[in-house]
């Protein structure tokens, strides 16, 4: 573990505009800097780096955050990661802290395990070359599929001998553990006590995490046996989830996020003979079903994935399923369906990498529309059957977060099924409803769930305060420190009956938190009152002080720091034309705080006081049939009107309501 001094010396010593201009070309802006955003494709630069708060914001995809962040992003690291990444670069001194015992001890055992899988898979690599058996029918496979010796070395591919116990033996004999044996499922332990070797007379194919460490293994038999696996994986173990591996994700990312693109495919050698060919931006879901764990991988390179499939029919159908899961997590799925009787190996192997990316750009197809063509075929004119694929293709709408994307797949799905948009529109929203009712395990839900768009509010009826939340928050985040001028008659002492200026000053911060606390208040935004609630706490120790923001953004979670750098980075600024060609005097934000501030503040208020008076006036409706006294209810009507017309005295309007 990384000590907190070391941590802190990081984020002291970097600078964001020199790590960001590693990576991209910066052209000054006035205070900030602008270039081409590196997360998202744009011709016109909106990717800002604010040199001054050390934070960076793209206002056409949205990212934004620190230094460490920016590494994280660009590079596809972990917190510490980054962290080394950027003490490397700013020649600091990494310092460790000891961990507990019962860290150290885990941290060790993890590290084991990678140490003896690494082991294996060397050993594995060796009687691929070396040993007779390996040669005469690990390596013949793998010529037959038409594998050079540098894609296999590359693979790391290898082959496990036939023996029972040849692994085995020669691993306790080289100082390898049996417990470390038994923990990677390399071996396993038979009712007598002796180990024997879980992958003998397979060929071997090691599977890498994202930073090109062995975490298990596949392997798959040669000789036909029915009562034997074709595949075997190694089991699940501490440094191996087969739900949250990708086969070749190691040698893909970097392609996958060039081409912003990712093909998916069903088996190892798949992945082996595109990549082979040229075609690098392709994985495999490691011979299990497609798994959430898998797609959020893939997501954090891509999300635009497309699946190969064979020719295989009743494979296709009978993975559809998984496939929901990707539309689920909102990235964009598209289908290939390879001529019957190949797959992407065999027709790579036939046709070449050229024609294979041309074959695969053709023949694309929406994911939705593929699987209701598909369904299609099946039905005839079978109208039980019908209805039926209209559900599943329904259901498969469904699971689509974007409200805009599921009006347009209904749109063409009902074209395509020959039925009425509203009826599928109509099945649609009862599938909403019941995914939330499992979600929230709410018995109701009000929540409008259809394709259409709903009636706009006027202001008069929208009594969120979200708006004024965000406004007092920015204010404080970017000028919680200033002081602001108030002027107040006061009775002068020597003079009774006469009433001289004085003048004082409060920082913002002070003046908010005040006003707020004074009148009980709590933001509605989770976000927005976690921040309130920091400089709160701030006050309590110094009244005029503020929490310090760039130390809130390098150490606050994802939600807050994304709040913090939306808020300080204001997409436009003034340009000096004005001044300098107009002689146009444009009054700077920071030259009004106190109206600023008095006004976020009093607006707030206002409609805090206002969805309180709409309670009130349902109450009093209500009143004789709830047996409350009205006379109590009238009063505190009465009490509340005459705090809204203080507010409107004092913002200088006229609250109609």
């Amino acid at each position: 573990m990384i000590a907190r001094e070391t941590i802190d010396r990081i984020l002291d010593a970097v600078r964001i505009d020199e790590v960001v201009g590693d990576f991209v070309q910066l052209k000054k802006r006035g205070t900030n800097l602008l270039g081409l955003c590196p997360f998202h494709n744009e011709k016109t630069p909106s990717f800002n780096v604010n040199p001054v708060r050390n934070i960076y914001k793209c206002f056409g995809c949205g990212k934004g955050g620190d230094a460490v962040n920016f590494v994280m992003e660009h590079e596809h690291y972990s917190y510490p990661e980054a962290l080394r990444y950027l003490a490397k670069r700013y020649n600091i001194e990494i310092e460790e802290t000891a961990p507990d015992p019962q860290e150290a001890q885990l941290r060790d055992e993890r590290e084991s395990l990678y140490i003896l899988n690494s082991y294996a898979q060397r050993v594995f690599s060796e009687q691929l070359f070396e040993d007779e058996e390996g040669r005469a029918i690990g390596m013949s496979y793998f010529r037959e599929r038409g594998f050079s010796e540098e894609t296999i070395k590359t693979f790391q591919l290898g082959f496990s001998r036939s023996d029972w116990s040849a692994f085995a033996e020669r691993a306790v004999k080289e100082g390898y553990k049996e417990e470390y044996l038994e923990k990677t499922g390399l071996c396993i332990r038979k009712d007598n006590g002796k180990l024997f070797d879980r992958f003998r007379g397979r060929v071997m194919f090691p599977i890498h995490n994202l930073s090109g460490r062995v975490i298990g293994f596949g392997g798959r038999v040669l000789k036909k046996d029915d009562k034997t696996a074709k595949y075997l994986n190694s089991p699940e173990s501490e440094i191996y989830h087969k739900s949250k591996s990708l086969y070749g994700i190691y040698f893909a990312k970097k392609a996958i996020v060039q081409l912003d693109n990712c093909y998916l495919v069903e088996g190892y050698t798949d992945v082996i003979s595109l990549h082979q060919a040229g075609i690098e931006n392709v994985v495999a879901s490691s011979g299990t079903s497609l798994t959430s764990e898998q797609i959020r991988l893939i997501g954090r390179y891509t999300k635009n994935i497309t699946v190969l499939y064979d020719g295989d029919a009743a494979g296709i159908k009978a993975s559809l399923r998984g496939i929901d899961l990707i539309l689920e997590e909102g990235l964009n799925v598209k289908v290939v369906l390879f001529p019957d009787g190949d797959d992407p190996d065999s027709y790579t192997r036939k046709h070449g990498s050229s024609s294979t990316v041309d074959f695969i750009e053709a023949n694309a197809k929406d994911f939705v529309l593929f699987k209701t063509g598909l369904l299609l075929d099946d039905v005839k004119n079978d109208p039980v059957r019908k209805a039926g694929l209209i559900r599943d293709v329904v259901e498969t709408i469904g699971h689509i977060p974007d409200p805009i994307l599921r009006s347009t797949y209904t749109k063409q799905c009902s074209a395509l099924l020959d039925i009425q948009e509203n009826i599928l529109v109509s099945e649609l929203n009862k599938i909403r409803r019941n995914q939330l009712k499992k979600e929230t395990g709410a018995p109701e839900i009000d929540e409008l769930l259809t394709v259409t768009i709903a009636p706009p509010q006027t202001p008069a009826d929208d009594l969120s305060t979200e708006a004024q939340e965000q406004h007092i928050i920015r204010l404080l985040v970017q000028y919680g420190e200033k002081a602001i001028e108030f002027k107040e008659d006061i009775e002068d002492p020597e003079r009774p009956g006469h009433y001289v200026k004085q003048v004082h000053h409060v920082s913002v911060s002070r003046f908010i938190v005040e006003e707020i606390a004074h009148d009980g208040i709590e933001f509605e935004h989770p976000v927005y009152n976690r921040l309130l609630r920091l400089y709160v706490e701030s006050a309590k120790a110094n009244p005029d002080a503020s929490p310090d923001v760039d130390r809130l953004i390098q150490e606050s979670d994802a939600s807050v720091r994304e709040v913090l750098v939306e808020l300080l980075s204001p997409r436009y600024t003034l340009s000096d034309n004005w001044a300098i060609m107009h002689q146009i005097e444009v009054p700077l934000e920071e030259n009004l705080l106190r109206q600023q501030v008095e006004q976020s503040v009093y607006h707030l208020k206002n409609k805090k006081v206002m969805r309180l008076l709409e309670e009130s006036r349902q109450r009093l409706k209500e009143a004789h049939t709830n047996g409350e006294d009205f006379t109590a209810l009238l009063e505190r009507h009465q009490h509340l009107e005459r705090v809204k017309q203080e507010i409107s005295r004092i913002l200088g309007i006229d609250v109609l309501r």
